[in-house]
């Protein structure tokens, strides 16, 4: 894709402007390290642009000090690009199976505030982090996500990540990056360390 040219013009109708800043819906998906970190990535830029910035975390612990939610804080309070607010709903049930019951209740919680969100145009970029876990458990319906997410007023750029995204949701993405592993630390027994993990 030469000087960033797309190899197709959609007959659509829309400008050139109208199609560039048409609201996008991401999927992060893969049995590889990065979904999360390059979804945070992405809300750095938003920040950058000025724009509202909600994450919602679906599956870590409320309890694990996440790196990327002290900067995008702090940044957020700075004053000088886009606020941040950062929702914790899960128990971190992707990796210790406790109270499911209470799992499955706070991804549906985590859901309906997202949908209220979304109504009222809360923020110009969402981070719906490792919310593909919550649909592919079948706590949350994905029919009822992907229309909820193809039918969001306004310009709302939204990211998913987690393994195992369901298909109707990476049907109805615009973008969907498959991250894949290669090699990882904890093949050879290594656990997860600070400043990589978290």
């Amino acid at each position: 894709m030469p000087k960033g040219q797309p190899s197709v013009v959609p007959q659509d109708g829309l400008t050139t402007r109208q199609r560039r800043n048409r609201p996008l819906l991401m999927v992060h998906t893969g049995t590889g390290k990065g979904k999360s970190t390059a979804a945070f990535g992405m809300a750095l830029r938003a920040w950058n642009q000025g724009w509202p910035v909600g994450v919602f975390q679906f599956v870590k612990s409320a309890k694990w000090k996440v790196g990327e939610e002290r900067a995008l804080k702090v940044l957020g309070a700075s004053g000088e690009g886009g606020s941040v607010a950062w929702h914790k709903m899960g128990e971190g049930w992707s990796w210790v199976q406790r109270d499911l019951e209470s799992s499955e209740e706070a991804a549906r919680e985590g859901w309906e505030q997202v949908k209220r969100d979304l109504a009222a145009e809360t923020y110009r970029f969402y981070v719906l982090d490792e919310f593909a876990y919550p649909m592919h458990w079948g706590w949350v319906d994905v029919e009822e996500v992907v229309g909820v997410l193809r039918e969001r007023p306004g310009t709302q750029h939204v990211v998913v990540t987690g393994r195992n995204a369901p298909q109707p949701l990476l049907e109805a993405a615009d973008l969907v990056t498959e991250m894949g592993k290669v090699k990882h630390p904890m093949d050879a027994g290594q656990k997860g360390q600070r400043g990589i993990e978290w």
